[in-house]
Parts: structure tokens; C-alpha cells; sequence
């Protein structure tokens, strides 16, 4: 039965717009337990465009990052890939309407809270970095480039979800900015350090220096960079609105205890392992940072 295009009640829409919710859901839900976790955390208003951002930007990686690659693309193919990705991103983005799943998801959550190509196309030029032939390390202009395109607009984006029906000071939108920035900033170079297996080895990329194997003076210096980006962002959080804080601070501690984790793990190590965080770890600080919250508000 063809579905009636003139059905004035919408529901043919209604039902696309679930199903694209779902999908971004299960992405989520397949690649992350602690984003999956941290997002349960959020009011219910942020949730669903959250879930639609990670899933956007999760495909996107993983096309940069071996799926292509292992399903037979050859580098050529991998680009086309992308940029056919960032080209229907954008057009979604533009009319509010996608034939992929996800990225419907995602337009319609760009489109209600603001997020436009300021953010995504630099996210899309660091996911076109990873895919160059003659990537095999960043000097420290070149990291922090990258990072503030596959990570701290990341943090952006959700800073304009939990923003959309908010008003801050200039002073207070200044702040959360830097605290978004900085969690981005954070989340990823401690992943560039848990991952250094798999980077070096299988990808062939050195993130964090000029292609020589990391030391522990190494470590400690990134150890001590990634903790101060930790603090700026926790100084942000009271800014936030109050259905938000308890899913970023879950978030903030997870990746505190992942920072401290690695810190006690040799360099040479970390070439071989991928530390993580125990499940009833991830647990108890989610349910801590749900008690700070309601302490917050019950004052």
C-alpha cells in the first residue's frame, strides 16, 4: 500500500522521525556504553538530539577510522565516501529532510538547536585528515587543529542543544564555550593515549607527537594537560541547565578515572593494552554525579 503524501495529520513523517530516532539510538548503543550511560543521565528535552549527534558523527569515524578500509575501499574511495557523507549532511541540514536515517536524526536536531556548518564542516576536515596517505604525525598546531575539529565542536554541538531555550550572559556564554572546548579537548587526547595501540599500529597515526614512541615523561606531560582541560570544564557545569549537569559531570568523571588510569600505566604499555574503566566503576560515578546534582537543586 502506497502511503497518502497529502496525509494532513503527518503521521507518515512522525513515523520516519521515530524510526530515524531509533536508528541513532542504536548506534549509540552498539559503539558506547559510557556515552549510552552518560545520555540516560540527561533531561529528556536533550537526549534524543545528544544520541543524534553522537550517531552522526560515529558514522563519520568509522569511515575514516577501517570500515571503509575492511570492506574493500581503497583511499580514492574512502574520500568519495566521506565527502558524499558531508555532502548529504549539509543538503539534510539545509531542508530538514534525509533519506539516511541518522542523518534525518541529525538535521532535525541541527536545524531546532542551532547547529550549523561553523561546526560540522570543521569536524568533517578532521575526519578527512585521518584518510590522507602521508599522515603519520602532528606537530603541536597540527593536534590542535584536529582536536578542535573532531572533538571540541562536538562539545559545541551540545552546548547548543542544552542552550536552545536557555539565556546566559555574554560573561556565562564565554565560560561554557571554554568548558565545552575543553571537555571535547580532553575526552579526546585521553582517547589518543588509551588508543595508542591501535593508532600506531593498525592506523599507522601518531596524534600526539613527531612519530617517536612516547615516554612516561611523555605521558605525565599529557596526563597533566588533560587534567587542567578536566578543571576548566568542571569550573562550566553550574552553568549548565540543571537537566544537563548530572550527564556531563557523569561524563567528566568517567574520563577522570580513565586519566588516572592511565597514568599508572607504563608508556610502553599503553602500546600494547587500551585501558578502560570497569562497568561498576562507570556505575558508581554515574550514581555520584546524579547525588551532586540533586544536592544542587535542593539548595
Amino acid at each position: 500500500m502506497t502511503p497518502n503524501p497529502h496525509d494532513a495529520s503527518g503521521a507518515s513523517l512522525g513515523r520516519f522521525n521515530r524510526a530515524a530516532d531509533t536508528a541513532s539510538t542504536e548506534v549509540i548503543r552498539t559503539y558506547s556504553t559510557s556515552f549510552g550511560l552518560a545520555t540516560r543521565l540527561l533531561g529528556e528535552r536533550h537526549r534524543q538530539h545528544v544520541r543524534n549527534i553522537y550517531a552522526m558523527v560515529r558514522i563519520a569515524d568509522e569511515i575514516v577510522d577501517g570500515v571503509a578500509a575492511q570492506a574493500g575501499l581503497d583511499e580514492s574511495a574512502q574520500s568519495g565516501a566521506l565527502a558524499s557523507y558531508v555532502s548529504e549532511t549539509h543538503r539534510a541540514m539545509s531542508v530538514g529532510y534525509s533519506t539516511d536515517l541518522v542523518l534525518h536524526a541529525f538535521a532535525r536536531t541541527a536545524r531546532e538547536c542551532g547547529i550549523g556548518e561553523d561546526l560540522t564542516q570543521p569536524f568533517f576536515d578532521s575526519m578527512a585528515a585521518d584518510i590522507a596517505a602521508d599522515f603519520t604525525s602532528y606537530d603541536a598546531a597540527a593536534h590542535e587543529r584536529y582536536v578542535y575539529g573532531s572533538a571540541e565542536v562536538v562539545g559545541l554541538m551540545c552546548l547548543r542543544v542544552f542552550l536552545r531555550d536557555e539565556r546566559r550572559t555574554d560573561s556565562e556564554l564565554e565560560t561554557l564555550t571554554h568548558g565545552a572546548r575543553q571537555l571535547g579537548a580532553a575526552f579526546q587526547n585521553v582517547n589518543f593515549l588509551r588508543d595508542l595501540a591501535d593508532d600506531t599500529d593498525r592506523l599507522q597515526r601518531g596524534y600526539l607527537g613527531d612519530g617517536g614512541r612516547l615516554t612516561d615523561g611523555d605521558r605525565d606531560e599529557w596526563v597533566r594537560t588533560i587534567t587542567a582541560q578536566l578543571d576548566d570544564a568542571a569550573r562550566s557545569i553550574p552553568l549548565l541547565p540543571k537537566d544537563s549537569r548530572a550527564a556531563v559531570r557523569s561524563a567528566l568523571a568517567l574520563f577522570a578515572a580513565l586519566t588516572r588510569r592511565v597514568a599508572k600505566t607504563p608508556a610502553s604499555s599503553l602500546y600494547e593494552q587500551r585501558v578502560r574503566v570497569p562497568d561498576p566503576v562507570k556505575a558508581m560515578l554515574a550514581a555520584r554525579s546524579v547525588l551532586v546534582t540533586a544536592m544542587e537543586r535542593s539548595r
